[in-house]
């Protein structure tokens, strides 16, 4: 089995002079779980967008690494599933479409197989609707999209902002389930300030601690 390792050490951030957070430092194993809280605007989704390397801390370094030997950063995005409100799909393209490019984008499999595709959107409950324009779908079903593409590669690292963003009972209960999957083989982190969220996670780190 796998043992993953993440380690966020001394992360600080600034925007136009502005700190954001400061020697924020935290270390997640496989099966280990953190719940990133704060009020709104503290800097939590800015948190999981440097941990899941899509922009970059102002100081400090992040490592991970699989079984003791470290990732390099450009192969990173293999090893991480990341799922927002604020991520932007393809409107002129079908939920079958949109997961099949970036599997294909992000993944760079020769053995693609489009049964992964197929078996990701039964899961979320989209498969019905696979063939439908996105530009088509309610809030709730781009939420559920959004949930596939970030397990599609069976992330040893989810990271969630805010999932429950409008999503009703039964798409909540689906959050849930992934979050249980994920703790058993990797890391989670979620960012949130529901309480039935922090539930899922072992560990608590409130980002307005590091100001």
């Amino acid at each position: 089995m796998k043992n993953v390792e993440i380690t966020c050490d001394s992360l600080s951030r600034t925007f136009s002079g502005r700190t954001v957070f400061k020697n924020l430092s935290f270390k997640l194993s496989s099966s280990q779980s953190l719940s990133v809280t704060g009020k709104n605007g503290s800097g939590k989704s800015t948190l999981v967008k440097i941990i899941a390397n899509l922009i970059h801390a102002s100081s400090g370094k992040i490592s991970i690494s699989e079984n003791g030997i470290k990732i390099p950063q450009a192969e990173r995005f293999e090893k991480i599933g990341f799922v927002s409100p604020y991520m932007n799909l393809y409107d002129e393209l079908t939920g079958f479409e949109n997961l099949d490019f970036f599997y294909k984008l992000k993944l760079d499999r020769e053995e693609y197989s489009e049964e992964e595709v197929r078996s990701v959107l039964q899961k979320v409950n989209l498969y019905e609707k696979r063939n439908e324009l996105l530009k088509n779908y309610s809030s709730g079903m781009r939420q559920r999209l959004k949930l596939a593409f970030a397990v599609l590669n069976k992330p040893e690292v989810l990271i969630m902002d805010e999932p429950r963003t409008n999503l009703d009972k039964s798409g909540i209960e689906l959050v849930y389930q992934i979050s249980k999957e994920q703790i058993e083989t990797g890391i989670l982190i979620i960012a949130t300030n529901d309480e039935e969220d922090k539930t899922l996670c072992s560990e608590t780190l409130n980002i307005e601690d590091y100001k």
